[in-house]
């Protein structure tokens, strides 16, 4: 070989090997910028079914724990510093015996956050999160999930928001007695007039109204009524996986219309079609599953979830059903970002209650969704309002209109 050609391949060989430094270093910039964005924000996951598990004697919120998705450690792992501990009863259980089982849940809550008061405060309003966040703690807050638990009388909307509810669900899986559930029958015709009240008592109280679970016609009616901003503290992109839990671009553009914010569900069946059918087929569709796991676990939304996604995970392992990647969590954000701006998208995990993506096996691995947002190229600002701000915002928003109306 003469040395003139020799000279041309180890030039070559240079520049490739620089090229290919470059595209490392430029990685590892985009994976330290991700790190140090994240790490800074405020970190808002609005529905986290872990209070559940405040009642195990196996669990303590303050330890690591080998199962679930959120404990402290975790959450400090994850860069998770704020957090809606979701309120759950049954669907089904309505009346007197509701409220009291809400109760004992917002108790718990308030008793955790007391045990563990060096790492968590709890809050009540985007202020109190930012001086959590600006004091190194971790924002404490709840939201009731499903109207059942008012028990058919809106005075238990006042009292739940004087114990710091900060949202409520209108319905859950079944239809209540004022709400018809996207999951259920309708009986209501989306909202009844007593319906229409509670949402009303809801913006006086500064309590924003969750339209995740309802019917459509129901969100409809709650979208027209209320004076305050909307939340979808836990749904995904219907036009990508056609689950009656997610919602239509139809309703994530109203949603967004009147200010609100759709935040992205993690759960497989609610992000990927493929596995949404698979699912059903194996399973017999999610009312036939839901209704038989609640019987085997006395009704312990917890116990449902680590069972589903025992069933989930033996039928992925035999091929049944197909793998699905936590960055379709990301392609639900992208698609709702496109669909509506960054302003109107945020993070609803849907963690310790139901059945999560290969990759988001807990909280500890949220900066995930950070890195992959900044190698898409949104910007940081966009990047910190899906991860928080635009939750705080609404928060805002219906503290004002609460305000206004007293």
């Amino acid at each position: 070989m003469n040395r003139s050609r020799v000279a041309v391949l180890c030039a070559s060989f240079g520049l490739l090997a620089a090229a290919s430094l470059t595209r490392t270093v430029h990685a590892d910039d985009i994976s330290e910028r991700a790190r140090k964005l994240h790490f800074s924000s405020i970190v808002l996951d609005t529905h986290d079914d872990t209070t559940q598990r405040f009642f195990s004697k196996e669990y303590d919120l303050g330890k690591r724990n080998p199962d679930g998705h959120v404990d402290i450690p975790r959450m400090r792992e994850g860069g998770m510093n704020a957090i809606f501990f979701s309120i759950w009863i049954d669907g089904r259980i309505m009346g007197p015996p509701a409220v009291q089982k809400a109760l004992d849940q917002i108790d718990a809550v308030h008793e955790n956050v007391k045990k563990y008061s060096n790492d968590m405060v709890f809050a009540r309003t985007a202020d109190d999160v930012r001086r959590a966040h600006a004091q190194g703690k971790i924002a404490a807050l709840m939201g009731v999930e499903g109207g059942h638990m008012i028990g058919n009388d809106i005075r238990i909307v006042r009292i739940f928001a004087d114990l710091g509810v900060r949202y409520m669900t209108l319905s859950h899986f079944y239809n209540d007695e004022w709400a018809d559930s996207s999951t259920d029958k309708p009986v209501h015709n989306g909202l009844t007039d007593f319906g229409k009240e509670i949402v009303r008592e809801m913006n006086r109280q500064g309590m924003i109204v969750d339209i995740s679970h309802v019917s459509d016609k129901t969100f409809y009616d709650a979208l027209e009524v209320s004076k305050a901003p909307l939340i979808a503290s836990h749904s995904s992109c219907r036009a990508l996986c056609n689950h009656p839990r997610d919602m239509s671009d139809d309703m994530i553009k109203a949603l967004a219309a009147k200010g609100g914010v759709i935040q992205i569900n993690y759960e497989r069946s609610f992000i990927d079609e493929a596995y949404r059918v698979a699912s059903d087929k194996e399973t017999g569709g999610v009312v036939a599953r839901i209704g038989d796991l609640e019987k085997k676990c006395n009704n312990d939304e917890a116990c449902v979830g680590r069972e589903m996604a025992k069933i989930q995970k033996k039928l992925t392992d035999e091929g049944k059903l197909p793998h699905v990647s936590w960055e379709r969590i990301i392609d639900h954000i992208d698609h709702a970002v496109k669909l509506v701006g960054a302003d109107h998208v945020g993070l609803g995990s849907d963690f310790d209650g139901a059945d999560m993506p290969e990759g988001m096996e807990d909280c500890s691995k949220l900066p995930k969704i950070s890195e992959a947002l900044l190698r898409k190229g949104y910007s940081e600002s966009d990047i910190k309002k899906i991860l928080g701000e635009n939750t705080l915002r609404v928060m805002e928003q219906v503290e004002r209109v609460s305000k206004e109306m007293q």
